[in-house]
């Protein structure tokens, strides 16, 4: 699988306390869709979807890896694995905390 992606100088990345990102360690940098590119690898896509079904959780089914996903909270967007990015090593983001452990609340003040 390859993409593209196009983010702010810092970008923003979310650090979400709810139990799948805190034991994955998915350090969430939110895009618009017109900031992603998949540019290879979508026949190996595998969605998985629980609780409301809004958040398309995709990943490889040859590696398992989850490097993006369509969040419930930023549905006509991605979700992209600040950890899974290439070539990031110098850039220095700004990191905030994200209760997603209460996501309704969360998802309320982040606006």
């Amino acid at each position: 699988m390859h993409f593209r992606v196009r983010f702010a100088d810092p970008p923003e990345l979310l650090d979400c306390n709810c139990s799948i990102c805190a034991k994955t360690g998915f350090l969430h940098l939110i895009v618009d869709k017109a900031d992603f590119t998949l540019e290879r690898g979508t026949d190996a896509l595998s969605d998985y979807r629980w609780g409301s079904g809004t958040a398309q959780h995709l990943f490889c089914s040859t590696c398992g890896i989850k490097s993006f996903y369509v969040p419930r909270s930023h549905p006509h967007g991605y979700s992209v694995n600040w950890r899974a990015l290439d070539g990031v090593e110098d850039v220095a983001p700004r990191i905030r905390a994200y209760d997603g452990r209460h996501w309704e609340k969360a998802r309320a003040e982040l606006g």
